[in-house]
């Protein structure tokens, strides 16, 4: 019996359950192995996360996947776990210890830090998997993962020795994104560009061989600068070679003021002539684009920066080297002096010297790092890299050649130019909590790159005895006992950025490098579900680790969906105060409101805007579904045995039948095509405006009339419509369908098993009855609803029950749209003339009179000729309806009225064509309001083309 009220946290705790014990989710089920395998793993949320709105999209659209290829009757694997997250979870524990005033991470040592994360994991780790299955998340859960088990380490360590061995991973000191409250490099990912309102300075640099004075301008050259404090490391100054005012500097001297360095003029294409002055500074120890210009020019890269972001100037041999007389004292001065303090003092030195000709109020981006929220400075330091570029070119080539196909497609030319343009990939972080990297230091320095300490370690005994550092007895000893190599070789402390480890998550969670049999059975996977801004960081790496050590690109579709955004388009952010929770939004309205609102809007072309109000109206549309079963069971219908809906007889019936073949097809194809707002789109209409609005309503007096026949066969329709409806929702709002085809299809076996309306792949529906059989029907994997006869009615087809059931309703529709745009209330009935009717309609009217009349709000339907003065004519399907309104309608005040409004509409329209024409206003306001802007012009457009329709049936009435 369904409860008279739909609630929606009742049902979802119960159907978790349900799922849970029957082990609905698991992949290589008995029932399923000899069926085609589906696999999606999924983007492993970070350990210290909890469910956000990115998550609750990129999650349902997996979901709907699933459910949809397990119908069809797949071995579906969708594969869970998280990520280990270096930082954030590292931040966690140690803000735990600073806020219970117990010691600090140093304090405590390496080992017992370790110890104290993985019981915080234990504890806490599993908030965000079950925030999934809140949300509904059909992963198989026995199944879980997690970036630092045993399994995933070993293929990570295996993955470094094996590109370190290729050449593919080596040491280098390059430029990376240096967190100095952090104290470690970060990834492009974790670093945000924040807008800043500093200044500009433009600096004097006197040219080598000139008297310097601030009044000639002959005798310096001027650069501009944000970051006068870094110029203490410039070893050059660049112009364009095209600019005319330069051309003659080439090559020349300047003199670093302050310091006194000769550094060198270059010309190179980076300098702008339309920036600044032209010319620019380049300090390539502390700006990337900088890096590069050096290399170009070989220029010497002077670190002045420590790790902390203070001055670093005594005893650093490149900075002090080729100084003048009296540069020490300077460094001295300003050693150890915070970044921001020493620009303030350095700016007031150069003023003081006349070396600063103007400043400028500036406005521009500066990287912060999103968790310490301090400046980002670009450093120069030792890091193990990835040759990307070697990697990226079969990845480049997968995608090219069709193996991987992202979807939109739009999205490949994002992919290329990332991955033409890559750089070294920096996977080294100065972190304890992580894949610590598996190298070792002997005394000299040398590296050793192995699987296990032991392997080091014999290694470098092997090494030092080779090179008579260490004697063969010693070499024998230290082997034996490790008391007696402790110092000899040390192990690097860094860890691996968690990209490593996650870029071989299509794979390691499946067991490699063991040759499991899920390796391969689930390897490659068949979509990839992710966020455009992951793209390079995730996808990239993936597609270059799983061609190199599977020899197969890892998924052969990659869908990129939008973001979610607040109402009015503006991205979310703590900051504004507009970070909308799903898990609020599941609380008021239930998971499968928030999931169909998310797949209604997940369209390709625009981002999601998501308000409470949107998620409110598809809890609506759940009730209304809910409603609609209730009236069945009401009325006892229910699908008999050996039904066979093709057979129906009634021209309603059959339309129905003709209907949901519609849908199942539409909604079929739209899966088949990732366009999750098209289908969820399909199901909205057919099941709120078909089903419900048309077919039951047009089916209650045959339900309600006497046994027969007539009355059997409409209960049976009913209930067949209504579990094809339930089936072809399930993968949209998993919980409220299993609830209800648990309670209204009186079958045994699952929804979340049952087989989708069309022929599933694999496995006939006879070989599965074999394989239940053979389990018995005990057996909690076997879904009886697999194993039943499938009526495929996707090819099921009826024109001429379309055509007179359409007729109805599309005259029903209009006579209300007119009733509407005149303004006729409710209680006045009016007539309807069929002018001209055809045989067909004059054939069909008398079976649908009482209906059309109910529902139309009519006093009376005859027949004549042609149509009577006075009234508003209908065009219906090719043929003439006539409502006369002549003495029920005021013409003149009603076409005054619709003037005025028309009027209103042009004026709205105006107002923002006018607004959108405005090239500062596209240009400069933010999107969302631009927009806005856009979707209020659309609806004025709209409302003017309705306005004017109705005036002219008033014309043509009047």
């Amino acid at each position: 019996m369904i409860e008279k009220t739909y609630q929606p946290a009742d049902i979802e705790a119960r159907m978790s359950v349900v799922w849970e014990d029957s082990l609905a989710f698991k992949a290589g089920r008995p029932d399923r192995r000899d069926a085609a395998p589906f696999t999606i793993v999924i983007p492993p949320p970070n350990v210290t996360g909890s469910l956000h709105m990115g998550h609750a999209l990129n999650n349902t659209l997996q979901d709907i996947l699933c459910r949809f290829e397990r119908m069809r009757g797949r071995d579906v694997l969708w594969q869970p776990g998280t990520d280990h997250a270096g930082i954030a979870t590292q931040m966690v524990v140690e803000r735990q210890l600073m806020e219970r005033q117990q010691p600090g991470r140093r304090e405590m040592g390496r080992e017992k830090f370790l110890e104290r994360v993985w019981q915080w994991k234990a504890e806490s780790g599993d908030t965000i998997i079950n925030q999934l299955k809140r949300l509904g998340a059909s992963c198989d859960w026995s199944r879980e993962r997690f970036t630092m088990d045993e399994g995933l380490s070993k293929a990570v360590v295996k993955v470094f020795v094996e590109l370190h061995r290729d050449g593919l991973i080596y040491k280098d000191k390059r430029l990376v994104n240096w967190d100095t409250k952090l104290l470690t490099a970060i990834s492009d990912l974790e670093v945000q560009q924040t807008e800043v309102r500093g200044s500009l300075w433009y600096l004097r640099y006197p040219i080598e061989g000139k008297t310097f004075s601030p009044e000639d301008p002959a005798s310096f050259i001027v650069v501009a600068t944000t970051r006068p404090e870094t110029m203490l490391g410039d070893t050059g100054v660049a112009v364009h070679p095209d600019d005319e005012r330069y051309r003659k500097l080439v090559g020349k001297n300047i003199i670093l003021p302050l310091v006194g360095r000769k550094i060198k003029i270059v010309a190179d294409e980076y300098s702008d002539p339309e920036k600044g002055s032209g010319a620019v500074k380049v300090t390539p120890a502390h700006d990337f684009n900088d890096f590069e210009v050096g290399n170009r020019h070989g220029l010497r890269r002077i670190s002045v920066l420590d790790k902390e972001g203070c001055l670093d100037l005594l005893d650093n041999e490149d900075y002090l080297r080729d100084l003048p007389e009296g540069a020490a004292r300077f460094a001295e001065e300003f050693h150890n002096v915070d970044r921001f303090a020493a620009r303030k003092r350095i700016v007031e030195r150069l003023e003081n010297f006349g070396f600063v000709e103007r400043v400028e109020p500036h406005t521009h981006m500066v990287p912060h790092g999103d968790r310490s929220n301090t400046v980002i400075e670009p450093y120069l330091t030792d890091q193990w890299y990835v040759d990307a570029k070697t990697l990226a070119k079969p990845a480049i080539a997968a995608v090219r050649l069709g193996d991987t196909n992202f979807v939109p497609k739009n999205w490949e030319k994002t992919y290329f130019e990332w991955m033409e343009n890559i750089q070294p990939w920096c996977i080294s972080r100065q972190l304890w909590w992580g894949h610590q990297i598996p190298a070792w230091y002997g005394p000299d320095g040398k590296v050793f790159v192995a699987e296990t300490e032991e392997e080091a370690v014999s290694h470098a005994l092997g090494y030092y005895v080779e090179q008579e550092v260490i004697t063969v007895e010693q070499g024998r000893e230290m082997a034996l006992d490790r008391n007696k190599r402790e110092g000899f070789i040390t192990r690097d402390e860094d860890v691996l950025d968690t990209w490593f480890s996650s870029a071989l998550w299509p794979f390691s969670t499946l067991g490699w490098p063991d040759h499991t049999p899920e390796v391969k059975r689930y390897y490659p996977t068949n979509v990839l579900v992710t966020g455009w801004d992951i793209i390079f960081f995730w996808v990239a790496r993936m597609m270059m680790m799983g061609l190199h050590f599977m020899k197969e690109a890892p998924f052969s579709t990659v869908y990129i969906h939008r973001l979610v955004r607040d109402e009015k388009g503006a991205k979310m952010s703590k900051s504004k105060g507009n970070v909308i929770d799903p898990l609020n939004l599941i609380d008021e309205f239930g998971a499968d409101a928030l999931r169909f609102a998310l797949a209604r809007e997940a369209a390709h072309t625009h981002d999601i805007k998501l308000s409470s109000q949107l998620v409110e109206i598809n809890r609506n549309f759940a009730t209304k579904l809910w409603n609609s079963c209730r009236f069945a069971e009401m009325n006892d219908c229910v699908v008999p045995e050996g039904f066979e809906p093709a057979k129906a007889k009634e021209p309603l019936n059959r339309w129905i039948a003709h209907k949901t073949a519609e849908a199942t097809r539409e909604v079929t194809e739209a899966l088949e095509a990732h366009s999750f707002n098209d289908a969820a789109g399909a199901m909205y209409r057919f099941v709120l405006n078909v089903y419900c609005d048309w077919y039951v309503e047009l089916a209650k007096p045959a339900l309600g009339g006497a046994d027969g026949p007539l009355r059997a066969e409409t209960r049976a329709m009913v209930a067949w419509a209504r579990d094809e409806s339930l089936k072809l929702l399930h993968p949209f709002m998993p919980f409220i369908t299993e609830e209800l085809w648990e309670v209204t299809a009186k079958r045994d076996g699952l929804l979340a098993l049952a087989p989708w309306p069309l022929k599933p792949e694999g496995p006939t529906p006879e070989q599965l009855a074999m394989l239940a059989a053979a389990a018995g029907p005990t057996d909690p994997l076997i879904s009886p609803a697999l194993v039943m006869p499938i009526f495929d009615h996707a090819d099921f087809t009826d024109p001429k029950a379309e055509a007179e059931i359409g007729w109805v309703i599309d005259l029903i529709t209009q006579i209300r749209s007119v009733r509407a745009e005149m303004n006729i209330a409710p209680a006045t009935l009016t007539a309807l003339v069929l002018a001209g009717a055809s045989a067909e309609t004059k054939e069909r009217a008398p079976r649908w009179t009482d209906v059309i009349k109910r529902m139309a709000r009519l006093s009376d339907i005859s027949f004549a000729d042609r149509s009577p003065d006075g009234a508003v004519q209908l065009l219906v399907r090719g043929e003439v309806a006539a409502l006369p309104l002549k003495g029920v309608v005021d013409f003149a005040a009603e076409r005054t009225r619709l003037d005025k409004e028309i009027t209103k509409a042009d004026a709205d329209i105006k107002r923002a064509e006018s607004k959108l024409a405005n090239e500062k206003f596209v240009a400069n306001a933010a999107e969302e309001v631009v927009e806005e802007e856009r979707e209020k012009r659309e609806a004025a457009l709209a409302r003017k083309a309705k306005l004017l329709e109705a005036l002219e049936r008033l014309k043509q009435a009047s």
